[in-house]
């Protein structure tokens, strides 16, 4: 539920689609043979976002974002009313865990916070005054990092900041990723009166051996006993992080994660793949590469779950996600209203973001931009009365066209020709010849179906969805050093 640093979001616009064909609703998972998991099986960008944010550049500075933050403020009424998605980045946690790729500073001084919250208020500040205040807001998340290093008056405290600045109404979906370690039942009371409705719980796996080796021990107990307090004190949806794919993780093992979490019955589940890139995260350095579950158990393991998953009775809504059949992500799946931001899969529209805090990302306006990822770079910008914005990049025709090719496939599945070429004046067929001949190979190893006018991603090609997406990616395409991103599966 966090901001994926090294793959950021953005949300594609379509129309409803007809006749799709969705992702395995029920019984067994579909099987991924070898021979074609060595085929697709490839590094490539999560696509939260398109461009991806290895595509933003530094020429994209604080100016260029405030010229967004402000045209947004002078546009058409309809456009400027729109409700906004906040985002805000708590870094800071108590103890390292080896897998995290997270932008996070461990430390036990929690008076490290309270200059941190200064600046977060200088930056608030600084967007009002070029947004105006009292701008609607329909989603709110804080994500790190661990949001609950802070105490309860520091969180009161950055509420209080937010409601001042902007218009934070008693429907908007507020959101916030609980350590477990670091929470009781009282703390989880505090944070639903302070106005949070939503609640992660980053669980990865329950098996003693595997916590141990990612160093992060916390017992089913303990998570069981949160779970149960979260939902009497009327969270309206609980959500439970997964990750398969590390170090002394057994396919047996997994299975048991899965069917512990299937007994707390989370509202959603996030299943991630673990992406192993200790030359990029120093923390990944302390797990050992001989204790990594090889790429024939990872597919077990993703197939399990899925299997386990559907057999309790949730909804695959693609990729990475699951939820409950009443749960608004699977009712948006169903509706062909589902949208892929920062967080992963999401049910609100198109909406402008705006990033607080160290490396946060925003998206105003056809624009992407980045705050400063480290601590000293993100005050000194404040300091001097700008906006901490380090890079960022302004979306051209072509790449708001591939982002919405790509969205329609991450998130249902199925591309329908017409809804992209009466939204951008193209014509699929022409426009993207190459692109549809590059997915014959996929038709003929079952992934896809090219239909005459759409294409359909089937339960197999879900495994790799990915992979279809990347067909269309442009920027990707011309840079074929791709060691930077996570394997597929």
């Amino acid at each position: 539920m966090r901001q994926v640093n090294c793959d950021t979001a953005g949300v594609g616009h379509h129309r409803r689609m007809s006749a799709a064909k969705p992702a395995p609703t029920a019984g067994a998972a579909p099987a991924l043979g070898e021979e074609l998991l060595r085929r697709f099986d490839t590094p490539g960008p999560r696509y939260t976002s398109y461009p991806t944010a290895d595509r933003f550049v530094e020429a994209f500075g604080a100016d260029d974002a405030v010229r967004a933050l402000q045209q947004r403020a002078t546009g058409p009424g309809i456009v400027a009313a729109l409700p906004l998605s906040l985002y805000l980045h708590i870094p800071f946690c108590e103890s390292v865990c080896y897998y995290c790729a997270c932008n996070k500073i461990i430390t036990r001084h929690h008076e490290r916070a309270a200059p941190y919250l200064d600046a977060l208020e200088a930056e608030i500040a600084l967007v009002v005054q070029h947004l105006g205040r009292g701008q609607p807001v329909s989603q709110l998340h804080f994500g790190g990092g661990s949001p609950t290093f802070l105490s309860d008056d520091e969180i009161a405290r950055v509420m209080a900041a937010l409601h001042a600045a902007f218009a934070v109404g008693s429907g908007v979906e507020a959101s916030i990723e609980v350590d477990p370690r670091t929470v009781t039942p009282e703390r989880l009371e505090f944070l639903r009166r302070a106005g949070f409705n939503r609640i992660s719980f980053g669980v990865q796996d329950f098996d003693p051996q595997v916590q141990q080796a990612v160093h992060r021990v916390q017992p089913f107990d303990s998570v069981r006993d949160l779970m149960h307090a979260a939902r009497r004190l009327g969270f309206q949806s609980i959500n439970a992080d997964l990750i398969y794919g590390l170090p002394r993780q057994t396919p047996e093992s997994f299975a048991r994660t899965v069917q512990q979490i299937g007994e707390l019955r989370p509202d959603r589940i996030a299943l991630y793949a673990y992406a192993h890139l200790p030359q990029r995260f120093k923390p990944q350095r302390r797990i050992h590469a001989a204790d990594l579950p090889a790429a024939g158990q990872r597919v077990t393991m993703l197939g399990g779950a899925i299997a386990g998953f559907l057999a309790r009775g949730y909804t695959y809504i693609g990729m990475d996600h699951f939820a409950l059949p009443d749960d608004p992500l699977a009712v948006a799946k169903r509706q062909g209203r589902l949208h892929r931001n920062f967080q992963g899969y999401s049910t609100h529209p198109d909406c402008d973001l705006v990033g607080l805090g160290v490396s946060a990302i925003g998206r105003v306006g056809p624009t992407y931009y980045q705050n400063a990822k480290t601590l000293p770079e993100y005050y000194d910008a404040l300091r001097q009365g700008g906006l901490p914005v380090q890079r960022g990049i302004a979306l051209n025709r072509d790449d708001l066209l591939r982002r919405a090719v790509i969205m329609a496939l991450m998130c249902q599945g199925r591309l329908e020709f017409e809804s992209i070429e009466l939204a951008h004046l193209i014509r699929m067929d022409e426009y993207f010849a190459a692109e549809l001949q590059q997915l014959r190979p996929m038709a003929e190893a079952g992934l896809l179906e090219l239909e005459p006018r759409a294409i359909q991603v089937s339960p197999t090609g879900w495994y790799v969805v990915r992979a279809i997406a990347m067909v269309f990616d442009r920027h990707l395409h011309s840079d074929r050093q791709r060691e930077r991103f996570s394997r597929i599966i």
